[in-house]
């Protein structure tokens, strides 16, 4: 019974849960008042855990938040905001706090509902963590490809490119990466919480270059600083932290290893007596990095000279419209905001009757119609797979 319930349940999260419902349709206080009947004041009590609800009370307020009872008094996980660790670390302006606070809220949001989906069907996100490196005082280059030897070591990547890296750091790690709207200058937010684990956003506007960038560098904060949160941003230091000067250094050798691309460079050379502008926008886009970010690594392992960039640059040239003339198509990447995995777990959940239609609209942030495209398109992506492999002997395939 819901009154058996309500007398175990906390206040405080039931408070913060039904303020979270009431702002996210728009509703004042006063409005929610009236709901039930009440002085504003009420409301206030009850959002701050000070006063305990009638079931009659939290019904009404239920409808009229659109939700279900069910999503107030469900076993939820205590986990401390992302905001208040970030708070702490960081020094902003109150225009930085203002543009990058809802960011943080909303994958600490998301964050939530990945595990709650988790446990609403039984299916963890396996954590396939390296022990952390402590790197204090260590020489930066060196330790930074060390670093991504290793790691690509553990994870059996060899050293060619990693065309999915999302779904690498995801599936085979076990962080959780969601890609959000974020202004220009924001290019990754990366929290570890005991219980979530690694977490970042990505910004969805950038091109999949720098998305793919900025997710190293993110990852390199949880090799080597997993419990330190960051925001990254552009100019955002006078005087870059080593902690930082590590990360800028890690993506380069995880994205493109030394001993792949010295090889892949002198194939080309040998091939065409000469390294061609084509060269370089074709080996870019192999290993999925910007034309700028091989050419510096080139002119670091002394195989281009350098202000090779600089030169290109004031010729004029047209990075995106060379590549559509030599048939580069753009880097083909999911763009959701939440992880495919997420997704199948939602969809899953609404399948068994663990969730209602809008509850999944709720974990994918979208309207009920939206939701239903998406779920027809998941389950359609699930039958055909079945559908096409169901005849084979996957002894024999």
């Amino acid at each position: 019974m819901a009154t058996n319930i309500l007398d175990n349940i906390d206040l405080h999260k039931l408070g913060e849960l039904l303020q979270q419902a009431r702002k996210k349709c728009g509703m004042t206080q006063a409005d929610a008042a009236k709901v039930i009947d009440a002085a504003r004041t009420t409301i206030v009590a009850i959002e701050k855990g000070d006063r305990r609800l009638k079931s009659s009370e939290l019904i009404k307020l239920a409808r009229a938040y659109g939700r279900t009872v069910s999503d107030f008094v469900r076993p939820s996980p205590v986990i401390e905001p992302l905001a208040v660790q970030f708070r702490a670390a960081y020094q902003r302006s109150e225009q930085e706090e203002a543009q990058i606070t809802p960011i943080i809220q909303r994958l600490e949001e998301l964050c939530r509902n990945y595990l709650e989906l988790e446990k609403i069907v039984d299916a963890p996100l396996p954590k396939n963590y390296p022990q952390e490196d402590d790197v204090t005082g260590m020489p930066i280059e060196a330790t930074a490809e060390s670093i991504a030897i290793a790691e690509r070591q553990r994870l059996g990547l060899g050293d060619g490119p990693i065309p999915l890296l999302r779904d690498i750091l995801e599936q085979s790690v076990g962080i959780r990466i969601f890609y959000l709207k974020m202004p220009a200058k924001y290019s990754e937010i990366y929290s570890y919480d005991e219980q979530l684990g690694g977490c970042m956003a990505i910004n969805l506007d950038h091109y999949e270059e720098r998305r793919r960038w900025s997710m190293a560098h993110g990852y390199l904060h949880f090799l080597a600083h997993r419990r330190k949160p960051v925001v990254d941003f552009d100019d955002q230091y006078q005087r870059m932290p080593e902690s930082e000067r590590l990360a800028e250094a890690f993506p380069k050798y995880f994205l493109m290893p030394t001993s792949g691309l010295l090889r892949r460079f002198n194939d080309m050379c040998r091939t065409h007596g000469k390294f061609t502008p084509t060269n370089l926008f074709t080996l870019a886009h192999y290993y999925g990095v910007s034309i700028e970010a091989l050419i510096n690594r080139l002119e670091e392992m002394k195989l281009l000279p350098s202000g090779t960039w600089d030169r290109l640059r004031d010729r004029g040239l047209k990075v995106r419209k060379v590549q559509q003339e030599l048939g580069l198509e753009a880097i083909q990447q999911r763009t959701d905001i939440v992880p495919i995995h997420y997704q199948h777990l939602a969809i899953e959940a609404l399948d068994q009757g663990l969730i209602t239609e809008g509850r999944f609209a709720d974990f994918l942030g979208v309207d009920r119609l939206e939701a239903r495209r998406i779920a027809e398109a998941l389950r359609e992506h699930s039958s055909g797979i079945l559908e096409e492999t169901a005849h084979l002997d996957l002894r024999q395939a």
